[in-house]
C-alpha cells in the first residue's frame, strides 16, 4: 500500500513541468509512417508463430498436432495475462525521460524479441516429452518479450494525437504495416526454407533474417515517433479495484474486445490452416508467396482507403463492411470447386475487404482511452490497451488450439497423400470456421457498439478543456 503523496500503485510521483496540450497537433507523414514501419518490426517477429510455428512443431520438430496445439492455447493464454501485468507497470511509471512514456519499451526490447523469435523455431534432439517442454518454454519466453514491445507500441497511437483523422491515418500506416510484414513473411520465409535440405537449417536462416529487419523497423518507429499526449501523474493512488470497475463501464472498449476475439480468432485460424491448403488441396505449397503477394497487396491497398472510408461512412460502419467482404469471398470459396485460379482470386479479394476491419480497432482502441478518461478521470494507456491486447491472445489461443484439435480430428497425417474426407475438413477449416467466427464478430458490433463519430468529438473537446494545464513537457 502506499502512503500519501505516492502515484499510482505507491510509486513515488517526480516534479514534471507542464504545458499547453498538444493533442491536437497535426502528424508529419514521417511519423505516421514510421508509426506503420513499427508494426513491420512486430510482424517480421510475431507473424513467424502464426504462419509457420504450428508446421514447424508437427513436421521438423516432431510433437503432434494436438500438442502444438495445446502450447499455442496454453501459451497464448499466459501472454494474455503478461499484457495486462506489462500494461499496469507501463501506467504505473512516472518518472519519464526525454524519450517518453512508450517509446523505451520500443528501442530496448526488440532484440529480446528477435532471440526469442529465433530460439522458437530450434529443434533440439530432446525426447517426446522434452520437445513439447521445450515449445512450452520457448514459445511462452517469446509471447513475454512480444508483450514487453507490443503494448507500448500499441499504446503510443493514443498518445501521438486526438485528432480524429490522423487517428484514422495511424491505423490505416499500421494495418498497412501489418498486411506488408504478412507479404514479406509469406513471400520470403518458405522459398528461403526450401533452399536447405534440412529443414531446421533453413527454418533458422529464414526466421533470422526476418527478425533482423524487424529490429531495424522497430529502431525507425522508435527514432520518427513523439508522444505529444501524456497527462502529469496524480498524486492519489488509484485502487486496482476502481480501475477494473471504470474498464468494465467502458462499453466501447468491451464491444470491441468481444468482436476483435472472433474477428482475430478468424484471421489467425485462416493464416494457420493455408499453408496445409496449398500444400495438400492444391498440391503446391511454394503458391503461398504468390497468395500473399496477391491477398496482402489488395489488402495493404484496401488499408489506404481507411481514412477516406472513415470520412464518409464512419468508423463502426467501414469495419462492419470489412468484416461482411471477407464473410462473402470465404463462404463462396467453400462452395465454389477448388482450384487455383478461383481461390486467388476470391481469397485476395476477401483480403481487401478484411483490411478496412483489422485496420480500424487500432484507431477505436485509441479512442476508447479517451472515453475511458473521459468516463473515469483517469488515463490509462497501457491498462486500456492490454485488455484488448487480452482478449487478442484468448483469440490467438483459440486460432492455434482448433487447429490443432481440427487437424487431429480430420484425420490429418504429415507429409503423405491426405484422404479426400481430410481435404474436405481442411478447406472447411480454411473457409467456413472463419466465416462464422466473422458473423458472430458482426453481429456484436452492429447492435453494442454505441461510440459514434459525434460523441468522439465531444469527448475531445470535453478533454481538452478539462486537462489544458496537466499536459507533460518532454522536450
Amino acid at each position: 500500500m502506499g502512503k500519501e503523496g505516492d502515484g499510482y500503485m505507491g510509486l513515488p510521483v517526480v516534479p514534471v513541468k507542464k504545458t499547453a496540450v498538444t493533442a491536437s497537433k497535426k502528424l508529419t507523414f514521417k511519423e505516421k509512417l514510421s508509426y506503420g514501419f513499427g508494426d513491420i518490426g512486430n510482424g517480421l517477429m510475431f507473424d513467424m508463430g502464426q504462419l509457420y510455428l504450428l508446421k514447424f512443431y508437427t513436421d521438423v520438430l516432431g510433437i503432434s498436432a494436438y500438442w502444438g496445439g495445446l502450447v499455442f492455447l496454453i501459451s497464448k493464454i499466459f501472454d494474455a495475462f503478461a499484457d495486462t501485468s506489462v500494461g499496469a507497470f507501463v501506467d504505473s511509471r512516472t518518472n519519464f525521460s526525454k524519450r517518453g512514456k512508450f517509446r523505451p519499451f520500443i528501442l530496448w526490447g526488440t532484440v529480446p524479441l528477435a532471440l526469442m523469435t529465433v530460439i522458437s523455431f530450434l529443434a533440439p534432439d530432446f525426447s517426446d516429452n522434452g520437445k513439447i517442454v521445450w515449445a512450452f518454454i520457448t514459445y511462452m519466453g517469446f509471447g513475454l518479450a512480444y508483450s514487453i514491445v507490443n503494448i507500448p507500441y500499441g499504446s503510443l497511437s493514443a498518445a501521438m494525437t486526438q485528432d480524429p483523422i490522423d487517428r484514422a491515418s495511424l491505423g490505416s500506416f499500421r494495418a498497412i504495416g501489418s498486411q506488408m510484414a504478412l507479404l514479406i513473411s509469406g513471400m520470403a520465409v518458405i522459398p528461403i526454407v526450401v533452399q536447405f535440405a534440412n529443414k531446421e537449417v533453413g527454418y533458422i536462416v529464414a526466421i533470422s533474417v526476418m527478425v533482423i529487419f524487424g529490429i531495424i523497423f522497430h529502431l525507425i518507429c522508435y527514432h520518427n515517433t513523439t508522444e505529444n499526449v501524456i497527462r502529469a501523474p496524480k498524486n492519489e493512488k488509484v485502487p486496482l479495484s476502481t480501475l477494473f470497475k471504470a474498464l468494465v463501464s467502458n462499453r466501447p472498449l468491451i464491444v470491441l474486445c468481444l468482436a476483435a476475439l472472433f474477428m482475430i480468432t478468424s484471421s489467425n485460424i485462416r493464416n494457420a490452416v493455408q499453408l496445409y491448403y496449398l500444400e495438400y488441396n492444391l498440391k503446391n505449397p511454394e503458391l503461398m508467396s504468390i497468395l500473399s503477394f496477391l491477398s496482402i497487396g489488395l489488402a495493404v491497398v484496401g488499408s489506404m482507403f481507411i481514412p477516406t472510408m472513415v470520412k464518409r461512412i464512419g468508423k463502426k460502419n467501414t469495419f462492419m463492411l470489412g468484416l461482411m467482404v471477407c464473410i462473402a469471398s470465404d463462404v463462396l470459396n467453400f462452395v465454389l470447386p477448388t482450384g487455383t485460379a478461383t481461390f486467388l482470386t476470391i481469397f485476395s479479394l476477401g483480403n481487401f475487404g478484411l483490411s478496412f476491419a483489422l485496420g480500424l480497432p487500432w484507431v477505436m482502441i485509441a479512442d476508447s482511452i479517451d472515453y475511458h478518461e473521459w468516463n473515469s478521470g483517469e488515463r490509462t494507456e497501457g491498462i486500456v490497451y492490454s485488455t484488448y491486447s487480452f482478449f487478442r491472445k484468448l483469440a490467438q489461443a483459440l486460432a492455434g488450439f482448433i487447429p490443432g484439435v481440427a487437424l487431429g480430428l480430420i484425420g490429418y497425417v504429415p507429409n503423405i497423400q491426405q484422404s479426400a474426407d481430410t481435404l474436405l475438413g481442411l478447406k472447411g477449416l480454411l473457409f467456413l470456421a472463419p466465416a462464422a467466427l466473422n458473423i458472430i464478430g458482426l453481429i456484436i458490433l452492429f447492435f453494442f457498439y454505441n461510440l459514434t463519430d459525434n460523441l468522439y468529438s465531444k469527448i475531445v473537446a470535453d478533454l481538452k478543456e478539462r486537462n489544458k494545464d496537466n499536459q507533460l513537457d518532454l522536450n
